[in-house]
């Protein structure tokens, strides 16, 4: 067979950074936003050292070169916008601040290709000159989502695209990435390319800048594959695909140099900040925070039965308990930098919630059900949920709740100075449920006396504004299956 080849005069292959942590990125960036927050604002050479220090304490990390780490710690940083620079400063940006308070790892990836463009500071500067100098102006997650759109064009998600197609017939090619070619173009040239039976160049070295993207967008759930191989419109989130294509958002502090072909590394150095601000803008204006009840259901039954998971105290489902809560949060909310809590929160406590009642009601003693109680976040008591054993002792929980699109490491938990305080004054009464939510499982982890396991080394602890605890699934705590409330 043959092999398309772009013509010589439209190809240009652009690229961007590509972590080192790619095949456990949702595990390195919850952890790393985490941690880049609780450093905070510091002088340059301070945060170095301490986000350094949190590279090396994540699992395997202890014993490699600093070289390695400090690549860590700019890709971090370049790629995915988790840090801001001042004149004599470096501070956490305000994506790194969102993932650390909302553990939406599916809502992070969405915000990051909304923004993501070439040229941006993502790459080294004399990188962003050359893409300048052949003017390139390319927003790929927009692009793509509009090509897959024209292809299903009939409705549905039938027809989809692979790495190997995004690369030669759009990423590479000058006609997409300078010349903003429509869509149908492009369409048309993957069609007539497929009717041929052409094959494409699949080095990895060749393809892995395309894919990571669609990697990416399969994270953020906005597309679908199978195989790893094609990857198709996810036509549950409709939505966001609108808003991704409707987008004019563009970073357009590069756009005279693109306009006449020609820049200098000045130029392009002092865009810099400019870049990393952009990144970090408020958009609340488009909301991508996870419809977190459709994300994890299987299916429409499933979905059903979610938002039907009854609570106590004659209160109707899941939703009607959410929607009062966040009536109640919205009057108290508390504000850090302009963020609120957001809903993830509320799901993974009110799928606890349902699970404790259904526990106690299994258990024999619905009686004692009405006891059951979330506890309002203004109050501060250092725990979620106030329950109960089957023996009328009081069981406190704290509930951590992730959503991703994989399952990720159960093997570290962060306890705020509050929370392990009570949990030091509760003994064994407190438990931490750490809850993951992700597109094919919901896993219960519960986490007995962690201060208690502390003090008899089962446990490590890290005092870190609170306690970082890590520690082996295997030898404390146990898994259990998330219940949900049935009348």
């Amino acid at each position: 067979m043959s092999e398309y080849k772009i013509p010589e005069e439209y190809y240009f292959r652009i690229h961007h950074v590509r972590p080192r942590f790619k095949g456990d990125i949702e595990n390195v960036l919850i952890y790393m936003a985490e941690e880049i927050t609780r450093v905070g604002e510091q002088p340059t050479d301070e945060f170095v050292k301490k986000v350094n220090e949190a590279i090396y304490r994540y699992p395997g990390n202890a014993h490699r070169e600093l070289k390695t780490i400090n690549n860590w710690r700019t890709e971090i940083s370049a790629l995915f916008g988790f840090v801001e620079h001042t004149d004599k400063t470096e501070k956490p940006g305000r994506r790194a601040i969102e993932l650390a308070s909302n553990e939406d790892l599916v809502e992070c990836f969405k915000v990051f290709l909304y923004n993501f463009q070439y040229p941006g500071a993502h790459i080294k500067p004399k990188n962003v000159l050359e893409q300048i100098e052949n003017g390139i102006h390319f927003k790929p997650a927009q692009y793509i989502l509009k090509l897959l759109k024209f292809a299903n064009r009939e409705g549905g998600n039938s027809v989809g695209i692979t790495k190997y197609e995004a690369c030669h017939c759009i990423f590479n090619d000058l006609r997409v990435t300078r010349d903003n070619e429509g869509v149908e173009k492009t369409w048309e040239r993957i069609s007539e390319n497929r009717k041929k039976k052409l094959e494409y160049d699949q080095t990895g070295d060749v393809v892995r800048y395309a894919g990571d993207i669609l990697d990416y967008m399969e994270i953020a759930n906005l597309l679908k594959t199978y195989d790893s191989y094609t990857y198709y419109l996810n036509t549950l989130e409709e939505e966001a695909v609108i808003k991704f294509i409707e987008s004019t958002e563009w970073f357009g502090e590069y756009d005279e140099m693109i306009e006449n072909r020609t820049g200098d590394m000045e130029s392009v150095k002092d865009c810099i900040n400019g870049w990393f601000s952009y990144v970090n803008r408020d958009i609340k204006e488009t909301d991508f925070s996870t419809d977190i009840l459709a994300y994890i259901a299987s299916d429409e039954d499933d979905l059903k039965k979610l938002k039907e998971n009854t609570t106590t105290d004659g209160i109707g489902g899941l939703a009607d308990l959410i929607e009062r809560e966040n009536a109640l949060e919205k009057r108290i909310a508390t504000y850090y930098d302009g963020f609120t809590t957001k809903d993830i929160g509320d799901i993974g406590e009110s799928l606890v919630h349902g699970h404790e009642c259904m526990r106690i009601k299994i258990g024999g003693r619905e009686d004692l059900i009405h006891l059951i109680k979330r506890i309002p976040t203004q109050f501060a008591v250092g725990y979620d949920i106030s329950s109960v054993e089957l023996d009328e002792r009081k069981r406190y929980i704290e509930v951590k709740t992730t959503i991703s699109s994989k399952p990720l490491h159960f093997n570290r938990i962060h306890l705020t100075k509050n929370e392990w305080n009570t949990a030091s004054s509760t003994h064994d009464r407190y438990y931490v449920y750490r809850l993951l939510l992700s597109k094919n499982d919901r896993k219960l982890f519960l986490l007995q006396d962690p201060v208690g396991l502390y003090k008899k080394d089962m446990i490590d602890m890290i005092p870190s504004d609170g306690a970082d605890i890590t520690f082996d699934p295997s030898k404390v705590g146990k898994f259990e299956e998330l219940l949900t409330w049935k009348n």
